[in-house]
């Protein structure tokens, strides 16, 4: 399942990510120590652990030990709590950035590899369309600036600053998803990639031609025994970072030629 931020009422989700409207304790959530804070972690830990799907305001409450109706005084509805968690857990990427050095392809590197983390740590984040309406809370700032500082200084200018962020984002997100795709698949089945390979490959060289397909019958098996699968959602990381940083490398160099 997708969630889709920004869905919830604008000024509550606001007020709430600034934390300008902080709801007071009362009643069962005052006896059990709820705020908005505790709310919020206790969504995202249901998240890490069981997915998305298994997010609800009732299963919050029962987690939290309170009734449903309690939760609600912190957060008015599930709209809002994702917009809240988005937020929360991308505040964790300045933890993640280590550049290695201080030029803007070590920074832009290091930018990727805090992304990937936090899809490895938060999955349930690829679930989420977060581009259109962003949770625009501290969390989401931070993690803007941090990636605009990343090319500033490059010699491109704001336009294109902001363009290569977006492209490095969204690079990163469609190769981790193929890590969470993989885990979903095994998890389904029961059975790893390779013992999934492993029972097809027999139907596979019964039914396979290899005349009318000679170059999946040459770079086919090469590919799969130096990736050991299908797809390597890691080696395309790998891969593709590079590539895509030296495409980047030519725009500045040229940005800065003209």
């Amino acid at each position: 399942m997708t969630e889709i931020t920004g869905t919830g009422d604008p000024a509550r989700s606001m007020a709430l990510l600034w934390r300008e409207s902080e709801p007071a304790p009362r009643g069962r959530g005052a006896a059990a120590g709820l705020s908005v804070d505790r709310v919020v972690t206790a969504g995202i830990a249901l998240a890490d652990s069981e997915g998305l799907g298994a997010l609800s305001m009732r299963r919050l409450a029962t987690d939290l030990g309170v009734g449903a109706m309690t939760v609600y005084t912190y957060v008015p509805g599930k709209a809002e709590l994702v917009d809240l968690m988005v937020d929360a857990v991308l505040s964790e990427m300045a933890d993640l950035y280590a550049p290695a050095s201080d030029d803007w392809r070590a920074r832009l590197e290091a930018v990727a590899r805090a992304n990937w983390s936090l899809y490895e740590r938060h999955p349930w984040l690829l679930h989420v369309a977060a581009s259109g309406r962003p949770p625009l809370g501290p969390g989401v700032m931070a993690k803007y600036e941090l990636e605009l500082r990343a090319v500033d200084g490059s010699g491109l200018d704001e336009v294109a600053m902001d363009a290569v962020v977006t492209l490095v984002d969204g690079f990163v997100a469609g190769t981790a998803r193929g890590v969470v795709e993989q885990a979903a698949a095994q998890q389904a089945t029961g059975i790893s990639e390779a013992e999934w390979w492993a029972a097809t490959e027999p139907f596979v060289a019964r039914v396979f031609d290899a005349e009318a397909y000679p170059t999946v019958a040459r770079v086919g098996p090469i590919a799969g025994e130096a990736q050991q699968a299908a797809y390597d959602p890691r080696r395309a990381f790998e891969f593709g970072l590079t590539r895509l940083l030296d495409g980047i490398a030519v725009l500045v160099d040229g940005t800065n030629r003209s």
